[in-house]
């Protein structure tokens, strides 16, 4: 059977993630999927492990701070690792509870194996969101 590729696997998370379709984000990852966010706000997670807790922390605590209403890529890496790849990303949100635009850029590093995704590190700015959330 044929995997897809992990350029592939991040299209397809884009699409799910523009669409609302938070299950087939969570889907997306492999049972034991981690996502890190080193740069967490106080009261969000750091580390999410597993399939079905990625897919609690997507519908429940991600999403009710912003609505994400585009998301690019502007750049993608590889590595000496083929199962590793750098992604520097825009998105642009509204902040639920204010309805202010946010903008952010992240750098993301991925390891996707088999066509799922192992790790995603999710380096992003929280300043931004919290500003928005207040205005």
């Amino acid at each position: 059977m044929d995997r897809p590729a992990p350029r592939d696997v991040l299209a397809r998370r884009r699409a799910l993630i523009l669409d609302g379709d938070l299950d087939g984000f969570a889907a997306l990852f492999a049972p034991d999927g981690v996502i890190e966010l080193p740069f967490a706000p106080p009261g969000m997670p750091v580390r999410v492990e597993g399939r079905e807790a990625i897919r609690a922390f997507s519908s429940g605590q991600a999403t009710a701070a912003m609505r994400i209403e585009d998301m690019w890529t502007t750049s993608v890496y590889e590595t000496t690792d083929p199962e590793v790849l750098v992604v520097e990303l825009e998105t642009r949100a509204v902040a639920t509870a204010t309805g202010a635009p946010y903008q952010a850029r992240s750098v993301q590093v991925f390891r996707i194996r088999d066509g799922q995704i192992l790790l995603l590190r999710d380096y992003w700015n929280p300043m931004g969101l919290a500003a928005a959330t207040q205005a």
